[in-house]
């Protein structure tokens, strides 16, 4: 969903823009880009094996701009203690960007934005948070003001 609306926000400002799943995409054969968005869902506090794997096959020339995204569940309070975990505490569980970042970058890619966008909700497949959208019209926003 976020993908879809970063496409469309994107296109109303002007830019061409291609979504291909991980599943429909070789990571060697990407079509030529000014900028490629990588998106993952988070599974225990990281990128899901196959984005980690796909990402690790990429070919891409060295100094291609990237930006990415990842979906994270809520903060909910800790089962045991009623504890809301701290702003600290959640940066530590939410691994899926720098991990994703560091594989990128060490094959000389360059970050031009990174996002992340809540799930709410005891489950991790959503909904995404209320107010989603407007995070991808900033996500966007950053994107653009890079280049």
């Amino acid at each position: 969903m976020v993908a879809e609306e970063l496409r469309r926000v994107m296109e109303i400002k002007g830019h061409q823009v291609n979504v291909h799943h991980i599943d429909e995409s070789k990571p060697k054969e990407l079509p030529l880009a000014d900028l490629y968005v990588f998106g993952s869902p988070t599974r225990f506090g990281g990128p899901i094996g196959s984005m980690r794997r796909f990402i690790k096959k990429v070919s891409l020339p060295s100094g291609t701009k990237y930006a990415i995204f990842a979906t994270h569940g809520d903060a909910v309070p800790d089962k045991k203690t009623g504890k809301m975990p701290t702003e600290e505490e959640l940066n530590r569980w939410r691994k899926t960007i720098p991990t994703l970042d560091e594989i990128l970058r060490e094959e000389g890619l360059v970050k031009v934005a990174d996002k992340v966008f809540l799930v709410s909700g005891e489950t991790m497949k959503g909904p995404l948070k209320e107010g989603w959208q407007g995070k991808v019209e900033e996500f966007a926003t950053t994107i653009l003001g890079s280049s």
